[in-house]
């Protein structure tokens, strides 16, 4: 990585976690037309919704039979940390237009995310729209066609989880979970492990109490609201 800011260097610079996309995509549509998706809903639901773990979900929470609500509110939460990263991200493309801002937030994902947060080490802490722009339309592009083959592979397999493509969304979320608590140094790595067995723990005792359809929503709700009051409280 070097401090240019053009788009072929953000293409470049992008390759690297390409194999991510790919794994996962695949993975995803693999599971999904186990679950009875055709192609092109796989395809379609990446072009639109274009997140692996809110893609993953949906799937879950349609064999499982949840309501229209309980899957958008599902995504909603899952997808509000993206908020939290675009506004990390805005103040470094102060030199961009609203509309062009607006476009990179939209393809914006944890991996361009912690791409543009590495970079910024290299250009004097800015970005540009031509960088970051390629950057997540080359990840966008990998994952779509990732999720189709994925899913056109998916006849041949009727059963992923003999090969363990159903631990795949485990699997990425654990690996998301740690990149997070090693790179963030804004909240207390004490205060982190704690919230971590909190909501291993809500997780064990809903799972007994709460419907399945909406486990997911009201742990968050009760997981978020216990780390704002013990952030204040003692950290």
């Amino acid at each position: 990585m070097n401090s240019s800011l053009t788009a072929k260097t953000g293409m470049k610079d992008t390759i690297p976690t390409l194999a991510g996309y790919i794994g996962v995509g695949l993975a995803f549509g693999v599971v999904a037309k186990a679950a009875g998706l055709s192609v092109f809903v796989i395809i379609l639901m990446s072009v639109v919704t274009y997140s692996g773990a809110a893609q993953f979900v949906i799937v879950s929470m349609l064999l499982a039979g949840s309501t229209f609500f309980a899957i958008l509110t599902s995504v909603f939460l899952l997808s509000t940390r993206m908020f939290l990263m675009g506004m990390t991200v805005a103040p470094f493309l102060n030199q961009e237009s609203m509309t062009r801002n607006i476009i990179l937030g939209s393809l914006l994902t944890d991996e361009t995310f912690a791409l543009s947060m590495n970079k910024l080490n290299y250009t004097n802490r800015t970005l540009s729209f031509p960088w970051l722009n390629a950057a997540n339309l080359l990840a966008y592009s990998t994952w779509i066609v990732a999720s189709g083959v994925g899913g056109a592979l998916g006849s041949l397999i009727p059963n992923p989880s003999q090969f363990g493509m159903d631990f795949a969304f485990l699997a990425m979320f654990i690996g998301l979970l740690y990149l997070q608590v090693a790179a963030d140094r804004t909240i207390s790595l004490t205060l982190q492990l704690i919230m971590i067995l909190i909501v291993l723990g809500l997780v064990y005792v809903g799972l007994i109490l709460i419907p399945s359809n909406l486990l997911l929503i009201i742990v968050t709700l009760i997981g978020c609201g216990m780390g704002v009051a013990l952030k204040h409280a003692f950290f």
